[in-house]
């Protein structure tokens, strides 16, 4: 499976667009070579370099795993947005209060559809995916505040 945006291009800098700098649009997502078996997609945004841990930006799931690509600042047919580190829902952009941080797009293939309520937070979503990922890609972007 393989995940490329058209905005930026692995480990390099995301542009401010995308950020709360700017519109802070989620980027446009290119989805390419999911396994035929795959009931649905999940996409997690996260950034690893936060001060507090792990911090979530972005979780959509039971995404249609025919799609071929998220647009850029929109969702595909529906699909799930779950709550963020913020304790939101929606697509929150880089924002990092010092440094370099790496922002991390995962796409995960499952074998079935998740049955978890919209108001789950990360840790809940991590745990339905458990040994139902069958693939999984990364894209990483980097972003920092001038």
């Amino acid at each position: 499976m393989n995940l490329t945006s058209t905005a930026f291009e692995n480990n390099e800098m995301i542009p401010p667009r995308f950020t709360c700098d700017g519109a802070n649009l989620s980027p446009h997502m290119i989805i390419e070579q999911v396994p035929d078996s795959a009931e649905s997609l999940v996409l997690i945004v996260d950034d690893p370099d936060a001060p507090d841990g792990l911090w979530t930006h972005w979780t959509l799931w039971n995404i249609d795993p025919r799609i071929e690509d998220v647009p850029e600042g929109g969702i595909v047919d529906s699909p799930i947005e779950g709550i963020t580190s913020g304790g939101t829902k929606g697509y929150h952009g880089p924002c990092p209060s010092n440094g370099t941080h790496h922002y991390n797009f995962h796409l995960y293939a499952l074998d079935t559809k998740l049955d978890i309520s919209s108001e789950s937070e990360p840790d809940g979503l991590k745990e339905a995916m458990m040994g139902h990922v069958i693939d999984e890609a990364r894209l990483t972007g980097l972003y920092q505040r001038r």
